[in-house]
């Protein structure tokens, strides 16, 4: 099994990408650099993936920031929105095309995006996606989160629509004890560090739902669904409106600049 480890940080990669070898024995195990704060790095990758000629059969969409200062992305994004969502919008639509063309019916390709829980207070702000008029950290994670959900349910719509052999589910890996949590209120922090042992949850468990979506035999063909503790539940009431999730799909395509690419992946 060939596995590509993308991300911005070359030391941490090469120290994950070192124990992945030694724990599975399998030396196709390798790092790409791929910053989601930036559509040229996005793209980037994508080429330099597409040249290697690799099967693409499961994408897992699992990188984030959270609840970090007003900033923006390389391309003027809110961080929360480009990072979160944005850039795995772009990736997962640059990379449709060599994921309909590794599945096969009995054996789909898989993309797993991770979302979270704090999706059940988001609010999608079609006006405003960029947090411009009022910014919150919180509530630009949350709307982050949101949208993730949103673009899997309308993803899956398309796939299913075009007999793609290709399924798209979210996954959520609940409370998890990772740095996610810096930037977070202090007493949060303090909380997580007296008692993280016993309310979070080790990265370890919090990868189960993930795992158990990308490979699990039951998951075969299915699609469209939001996981929680490898059982598949109920999302945001607002996740199912399709019209919501059509109006962001439309608009991310014209924030990435994909359209034609979407167009051309599905077939008009």
């Amino acid at each position: 099994m060939h596995v590509i480890i993308a991300g911005n940080s070359d030391s941490k990669a090469q120290e994950v990408v070192r124990r992945i070898k030694e724990d599975t024995l399998n030396d196709q195990v390798e790092f790409l650099y791929c910053d989601l704060a930036s559509m040229k790095s996005i793209r980037q990758f994508v080429q330099t993936f597409k040249m290697k000629k690799l099967p693409l059969h499961i994408l897992v969409n699992n990188a984030g920031v959270m609840m970090v200062p007003q900033r923006a992305t390389d391309d003027g994004f809110e961080e929360h929105f480009g990072v979160n969502y944005l850039g795995h919008f772009l990736l997962t639509n640059l990379l449709l095309d060599t994921l309909r063309g590794s599945g096969a019916p009995g054996r789909r390709s898989r993309v797993v995006t991770v979302s979270s829980a704090t999706h059940y207070v988001g609010e999608l702000n079609l006006d405003d996606l960029q947090s411009r008029t009022g910014y919150s950290a919180h509530a630009a994670y949350a709307q982050s989160k949101l949208a993730l959900v949103l673009f899997t349910y309308h993803l899956q719509a398309l796939l299913t629509a075009r007999g793609a052999p290709v399924t798209a589910n979210v996954a959520d890996p609940g409370v998890v004890d990772t740095d996610l949590y810096r930037h977070v209120f202090w007493g949060t922090r303090l909380v997580k560090k007296l008692l993280g042992w016993w309310v979070f949850k080790t990265p370890d468990e919090g990868a189960w739902t993930s795992v158990y979506a990308a490979v699990s035999p039951a998951l075969e063909g299915v699609g469209g669904c939001y996981l929680y503790n490898e059982r598949e539940t109920r999302s945001l009431e607002a996740t199912y409106d399709p019209e919501l999730q059509r109006q962001l799909w439309a608009r991310s395509c014209q924030l990435t600049g994909i359209a034609d690419v979407t167009q051309e992946t599905f077939g008009k």
